[in-house]
């Protein structure tokens, strides 16, 4: 259960304290896309997710969307907000997350990823070492394989909870 478990958990992406990353030596985020920072049926940026990626930069802190969507999903977010990205990211597989190290020359323990999913954000960032973030999808709207994953996910939640390890609702840095 211990690699499913994100070492913070909060509301939003709008509820972590990067400030307090940046102090940990965090010096990238890699963001996930769909109902992380906007829900699977929107394909526009808007400004208060414009504001809260500039002022992550603001800190020194590299954001990257690292998402499993296709290029023309996450497109528009790239440009919108003006990061970096990857897409058909295959996450919780580390292939891309290797490439993000090599390429940006970050270490594991500066990377912290952030996402809404155990099976593929939390999952991938555990596997890495890096710092996993889980946040509450933003949208009950999901895509196929997706709704797969929550079937799934909700086993582990009521496992862990069982355990006295994690409760959803109950956020923690």
């Amino acid at each position: 259960m211990e690699k499913f478990i994100p070492d913070i958990y909060q509301k939003s992406i709008f509820n972590i304290d990067y400030e307090k990353l940046k102090s940990k030596g965090i010096k990238c985020i890699l963001f996930d896309l769909d109902n992380t920072i906007a829900p699977v049926n929107i394909k526009a940026v808007d400004q208060e997710l414009k504001d809260l990626f500039a002022d992550i930069e603001l800190l020194g802190i590299k954001v990257i969307i690292l998402s499993n969507a296709s290029k023309a999903r996450v497109r528009p977010f790239k440009e919108g907000l003006n990061v970096d990205s990857s897409f058909n990211s295959r996450k919780p597989f580390k292939g891309k997350y290797k490439k993000v190290m090599e390429i940006y020359n970050f270490k594991d323990n500066e990377i912290a990823c952030v996402g809404d999913q155990l099976l593929t954000d939390i999952l991938g960032a555990n596997r890495m070492g890096f710092v996993s973030i889980l946040v509450n999808p933003i949208s009950n709207i999901d895509l196929i394989g997706t709704k797969i994953h929550r079937i799934i996910e909700k086993r582990i939640f009521k496992k862990m909870e069982h355990q006295g390890l994690f409760k959803i609702g109950e956020y923690y840095e």
